[in-house]
């Protein structure tokens, strides 16, 4: 069980995450939606510890996670792995190297500098690769591959820390809609198969309702819903993003819930950019 405790988070004056509590039983997979500055990305990296929290405590197994640091935070790190929109791969590497790279958190630092391997890490990463469909691209450079291919290695690296926890932010922004089909199929089999709970902020509504247990709806640093992709109304999906002003959110309110259904004129909203929230 992950539980959050009334957790809040302010950028000087901006407050990114507000008074947020929730629980996150084992093996579920979880979309998290809103719009850009909602405070999606800031919820996930306050999880992995990317960013320290503010006032609220995060707990795992009991443990405090805001408390961890050295190498009870490496392993932390480890065992939350964190899948993000770019990819963080290193182009110049190998495609099994950079797979490998995820044993940093477990291993020492050194050997992992140089490529020095076991076997036994090496038979691993290869079996992640063959669960993404990757194996035959294993020796190429990581930049021959599309940005599809990229992601399901990132996700191959995250496997082979074995993780308790996925954390995925906006692994689909950037792809096309095949390959973000490939990738969301990737995450759900991995959630289904080794009950690893999944935590994924998504910019679509279809890829939530499609792929995941139960979405949570954040607005302003809120959580302003949280419940099962059925439950996702239309009134909740006004709750979350507002009078439908930008082209994104009439076309996945439309998609989603129908395209029957009159969307609101509205002028649109300025929007903030995740990487800073």
């Amino acid at each position: 069980m992950l539980e959050l405790r009334k957790i809040t988070k302010t950028f000087g004056q901006t407050i990114a995450v507000n008074n947020v509590s929730l629980n996150f039983p084992p093996g579920q997979m979880v979309g998290i939606i809103g719009r850009s500055g909602a405070g999606k990305s800031t919820l996930l990296r306050l999880i992995n510890r990317l960013a320290t929290t503010g006032q609220g405590d995060i707990l795992f197994e009991n443990t405090n996670i805001g408390t961890l640091a050295g190498r009870d935070l490496r392993a932390w790190r480890a065992r939350c792995a964190m899948i993000f929109q770019q990819f963080n791969l290193v182009n110049r590497l190998d495609v099994l190297t950079n797979v490998l790279i995820g044993r940093i958190g477990t291993a020492k630092t050194l050997p992992v500098m140089f490529k020095h391997f076991s076997a036994q890490d090496r038979a691993a990463a290869a079996l992640a690769l063959d669960r993404l469909d990757l194996l035959p691209q294993a020796l190429q450079r990581a930049d021959t591959l599309s940005g599809g291919q990229q992601q399901r290695v990132a996700i191959a690296r995250a496997l082979i820390q074995n993780p308790s926890l996925i954390l995925a932010d906006e692994p689909i922004a950037s792809l096309d809609p095949r390959n973000a089909r490939f990738v969301m199929e990737a995450l759900r089999k991995i959630n289904q198969e080794d009950r690893i709970t999944v935590i994924c902020n998504l910019h679509t509504l279809d890829a939530a309702r499609a792929y995941c247990d139960r979405i949570v709806g954040m607005a302003q640093g809120k959580v302003v819903f949280d419940g099962s992709p059925d439950t996702l109304t239309r009134q909740a999906v006004q709750s979350i993003y507002g009078d439908a002003g930008d082209a994104d959110v009439e076309e996945s309110l439309t998609s989603t819930l129908g395209a029957h259904l009159p969307i609101p004129a509205a002028a649109k909203q300025p929007q903030l950019a995740d990487a800073a929230y």
